[in-house]
């Protein structure tokens, strides 16, 4: 039943990279392109004005980000977007022989970083996961332990999410994968349609946070937090958070039985349950050993990236099924391109967030964020949910990345103020931006669930609409909400465990 879960893990990693470089899905049609120039004008003309109208450094500050954004919906890749702007915003407040040094300085200072060398080993290692087929039993498990429950398929569904997030991490990576496997068990087992898309969109956004997470990596080199805290941090709201899914997906499947069907559970023993571990020890044996090197202090979380990698081409190698060395010479070189692709897209983005932390502290922006916000009189809490209504607006028009590297050097200061911990707020950010994944106009990750729903394959023949999916997930963003509140009102919950630990 997952023979494919493997294969299409590998091809999702590729689809990833478009992803990473912050393009939305585009629509075709007339009126769509029309929009498009007339963005693309505006951003020009914003840019333009730059250097043609005069203006205060706070609206220079404004100029730009207002320009990046506007680059963004264009189709410019993020990184790209950042930079451009950012770079002119620099000229204007600095002249042109600082933006000159800033473009000769930055992406030495951000390629030479020690800390960030984690990010290609968590990509290799999520890469070569997918090709050596260690990931594929991970659905079947689920389904053995939980495919008796109500509701059972879907429940199986999410927390094969969250084992392949703590494999990859890609949120993209684990809703196709998924979806091409439990989309059609769950439609063949007579599942409502909305649930069966929602929860494989659902179980993908799951990747942003359970460790090893390259966008808490991301997020941790552009607010200059710790690396090795700041993913044991999500562990335990990761995990929470595959929870709440699971109970509503139970208590609704018990409220509604015509919404999950019980499957016909018959070939599930006590047997075929205790052998479907064996297939999850791999990936077991490395999440173990990377989280809890970090969580004794055995390994910093460069060299747990490097015995992860290790060990997924090791242990891919024995358990994989082809032990042909010549078969792994040919997956090792295919897993390094990946990678190498990967992490330049990811390394454009950093470069572009260090120009506009540089261009936003010129313009004195944050500054003057902070102190209006200080004025009003704002506590940490009311801030916190006005921020949760900026990003759920932010969710609707921008993707993950994008909202995390525009929005933290400018909230910087004003979290500091504060006395927000940044460790903490990462992690709040990474749930937001999860939630925004499946938000409607943009919800990227719906957009790709819709997509592959279209192939009959995973359909059966069934029509899948795209506000079906907008549909199912509408009730796990509710539980999301749920959990952030708890984690605001609550910040032990992902506080505790790096206290805990000698991560450093």
């Amino acid at each position: 039943m997952t023979e494919s879960l493997a294969a299409e893990h590998t091809s999702a990693l590729k689809r990833d990279e478009k992803v990473v470089r912050g393009r939305p899905p585009r629509r075709a049609g007339g009126r769509a392109n029309r929009l498009m120039f007339v963005v693309a004008a505006i951003s020009c003309l914003s840019m333009a004005a730059l250097f043609l109208v005069e203006m205060s450094d706070p609206v220079v500050g404004i100029v730009v980000i207002a320009a990046t954004i506007l680059l963004m919906l264009t189709g410019v890749p993020v990184g790209i977007a950042i930079l451009a702007a950012g770079g002119l915003g620099m000229w204007r407040l600095a002249g042109f022989d600082a933006m000159a040094v800033t473009f000769e300085d930055v992406p030495f200072a951000t390629a030479a970083s020690w800390s960030l060398s984690v990010i290609p080993l968590f990509i290799f290692m999520g890469i070569a996961m997918g090709k050596f087929n260690l990931t594929t039993p991970l659905f079947d498990a689920a389904r053995q332990w939980l495919g008796k429950l109500p509701g059972g398929l879907a429940i199986a569904t999410n927390f094969a999410g969250a084992g392949l997030a703590a494999a990859s991490g890609s949120s993209i990576a684990i809703s196709y994968a998924l979806g091409r496997v439990a989309i059609p068990e769950m439609l063949r087992a007579n599942y409502r349609p909305s649930l069966a898309v929602g929860v494989v969109a659902m179980a993908g956004t799951l990747g942003m946070l359970i460790p090893p997470s390259v966008v808490l990596v991301v997020y941790a080199g552009a607010a200059g937090t710790p690396i090795g805290p700041q993913l044991l941090a999500a562990l335990i709201p990761g995990l929470v958070l595959a929870t709440a899914f699971a109970v509503l997906i139970l208590i609704r499947s018990i409220l509604d039985p015509t919404l999950a069907p019980r499957e016909d559970t018959g070939d599930i023993t006590l047997r075929s349950r205790v052998t479907s571990l064996a297939g999850v020890a791999p990936v077991t044996t490395i999440v173990v050993v990377m989280v809890g090197g970090m969580y004794m202090g055995f390994f910093t979380p460069t060299e747990a990236g490097a015995f992860g990698a290790l060990l997924a081409v090791i242990l891919g190698w024995l358990f994989g099924g082809d032990r042909n060395v010549h078969r792994l010479g040919k997956t090792l070189v295919a897993c390094l391109r990946e990678t190498v692709a990967g992490v330049a897209a990811i390394f454009l983005l950093l470069m572009g967030v260090h120009v506009l932390t540089r261009v936003v502290a010129l313009s004195g922006l944050a500054d003057i964020m902070a102190d209006a916000v200080t004025s009003i009189g704002l506590s940490r809490i009311a801030f916190l949910f006005v921020l949760v209504v900026v990003f759920l607006i932010l969710g609707m028009f921008m993707d993950s990345l994008a909202m995390i590297l525009l929005t933290v050097p400018v909230l910087l200061p004003v979290l500091t103020a504060l006395d927000i911990d940044m460790i903490w707020y990462g992690v709040f950010m990474v749930i937001l931006v999860e939630i925004g994944m499946v938000t409607p106009p943009i919800g990227m990750l719906s957009y790709i669930v819709h997509r592959l729903a279209q192939n009959p394959e995973v359909s059966l023949g069934r029509t899948v609409r795209l506000t079906e999916v907008f549909k199912g997930t509408a009730w796990f963003v509710i539980a999301g909400l749920v959990v952030l509140t708890a984690l605001i009102f609550w910040p032990e919950i992902a506080l505790w465990l790096p206290g805990q630990s000698n991560a450093g």
